[in-house]
C-alpha cells in the first residue's frame, strides 16, 4: 500500500502526465531535434568532410548538442512511463534498492525516480556520437598509420601533406605549435618528419656509384643530427666549413 495520500498521488500522477504530454509535443514540433535529416542536407553542403576541419564545426557542434537533448527526452520519456506503471501496479514511491518509501519531497522534486537520495546511483556518461566525429580522432581519421608499428607506407597524412604542401588556409596562429611565424614551416610536421628516408643519417650520409668513398654532406638534417647527440662521435665537425669531409 502506497504511503502516499490520495490527494499527494493524483498531484505525482498529474505532474508525470504534463512531463510526458511536453516532452512528446516537443519532439513532435521539432522534428526530434532536426535529427530526422542529415548534416549533409541541413548544412546545403556538397560534402560533411570539408578542405578545413573549422569549416563545419559549428554545424558538429550543434549536432553533438542536439544529439544529446533528444537522448535526455528520450531518457525521460522511459522513466515516466515506468513511474505511471509502478502507480498502476502500486508500489509507486519505494525505493528499488532498499525498499524503503521515498519522502513525498523527494518526488515531487523527481517524480520519476526510483530511488532514495541515499541510493541514487551515479549519472552515466552517454558515449552517443555524432558520426562525424569519427574523422577527427584520431588525426586524419581512419587513414593515419603512424600510430601502427607495422606500417612505414603512404598513408592519409602523407596525402594531406602533399596537398598542403600548395597552400592551404591555414595561418601561423593555427600552427600545431605556439613558436611558428612563418608560413614556410606550417605544414603538418614540416619540421621534424624526415622524408625520403627513415633513419636521420640517411640524409647526410654519401658513398660513389660502387658504394665506397663513404661521405659526409653537411646539410640541416645532419647538424640536427649532431645537436642531438645521436650516434656514435665518428661524425664530428671538421675546423673548416666544407660541406663534405
Amino acid at each position: 500500500m502506497s504511503h502516499f495520500t490520495t490527494e499527494q498521488m493524483q498531484s505525482l500522477r498529474s505532474q508525470l502526465l504534463s512531463d510526458k504530454r511536453d516532452i512528446e509535443h516537443r519532439l513532435s514540433e521539432n522534428e526530434h531535434y532536426g535529427l530526422g535529416d542529415s548534416l549533409k542536407l541541413q548544412t546545403g553542403e556538397l560534402s560533411p568532410i570539408d578542405n578545413h576541419p573549422g569549416d563545419l564545426a559549428t554545424e558538429v557542434y550543434e549536432r553533438e548538442k542536439d544529439i544529446s537533448l533528444l537522448e535526455h527526452d528520450e531518457f525521460q520519456l522511459e522513466r515516466i512511463d515506468s513511474a505511471l506503471h509502478s502507480i498502476e501496479e502500486g508500489h509507486y514511491g519505494t525505493c528499488a534498492v532498499c525498499q524503503q518509501p521515498i519522502p513525498y519531497e523527494r518526488m515531487e522534486a523527481v517524480p520519476y525516480t526510483k530511488y532514495c537520495k541515499k541510493h541514487q546511483p551515479e549519472t552515466i556518461v552517454s558515449e552517443n556520437r555524432p558520426v562525424e566525429e569519427e574523422f577527427l580522432a584520431p588525426s586524419f581519421g581512419r587513414t593515419s598509420l603512424d600510430e601502427r608499428d607495422d606500417q612505414n607506407g603512404f598513408d592519409g597524412e602523407d596525402a594531406w601533406q602533399i596537398v598542403e604542401s600548395w597552400g592551404s588556409s591555414n595561418s601561423p596562429a593555427m600552427a600545431e605549435s605556439g613558436d611558428i611565424d612563418s608560413y614556410d614551416v606550417m605544414a603538418i610536421e614540416a619540421t621534424e618528419e624526415l622524408d625520403g628516408f627513415v633513419e636521420a643519417y640517411e640524409s647526410f650520409v654519401a658513398t660513389d656509384i660502387y658504394g665506397h668513398d663513404v661521405s659526409i654532406v653537411r646539410n640541416r638534417q645532419y647538424r640536427q643530427y649532431l645537436e642531438k647527440g645521436e650516434g656514435l662521435g665518428l661524425l664530428e665537425p671538421n675546423s673548416d666549413d666544407d660541406d663534405t669531409y
